[in-house]
């Protein structure tokens, strides 16, 4: 097993076996900067994760449309996970073509060996049927989550992390991620 823990003092949910342990992580932040800050799904809380990237001090960039090229210089993609009908029509997308965008961003991190940190910061409003849809493509392709609680009443964040061995982190409110989304940069 690989040590994935460290500079996380607070309590959070880990997906290392097959039942949900709560641990602190103590050996080593996950992620570099800089980080590219991304929506899937043109949701307005993308805004909110530049919010907090900023309060954390990081080295970040907001491009709500971005595509592989975005990657040049980034060491970290962070996909801020939720569809919203308005973002998409403002962003003239709908959500297959959002959904390609997204898969050709994923693909092109990939290729570059850079890791992908979700984010999930609506709540239970976020979700629905087509967020769901996003988050079960793209969640698996996470180094970790960050997730409001309420969106994941249902278990479903907690049954992707454990399958896939993900770190997971529920908040009770957006901006508790602060802390989280800080500690999990080097």
């Amino acid at each position: 097993m690989k040590k994935l823990l460290n500079a996380f003092p607070i309590p959070i949910l880990l997906t290392l076996s097959p039942i949900l342990i709560h641990a602190t992580m103590e050996e080593t932040s996950l992620f570099e900067q800089p980080l590219l800050i991304t929506s899937a799904g043109q949701n307005a809380e993308v805004q909110l994760a530049a919010v907090l990237a900023k309060r954390a001090g990081l080295n970040y960039r907001l491009e709500k449309l971005a595509t592989g090229v975005d990657l040049e210089n980034m060491k970290t993609l962070g996909l801020v996970l939720g569809a919203s009908m308005k973002g998409l029509g403002a962003a003239g997308l709908d959500i297959d073509k959002e959904r390609e965008r997204v898969r050709g961003l994923t693909a092109e991190a990939g290729k570059k060996g850079i890791p992908i940190l979700c984010l999930h910061l609506g709540g239970e409003s976020r979700r629905g049927q087509q967020t769901d849809d996003l988050m079960a493509e793209f969640l698996p392709l996470a180094k970790m989550a960050i997730v409001v609680k309420s969106g994941n009443a249902d278990g479903f964040f907690t049954r992707i992390c454990r399958e896939k061995n993900i770190p997971l982190v529920e908040v009770e409110k957006a901006a508790d991620a602060l802390e989280p989304l800080r500690k999990a940069f080097r």
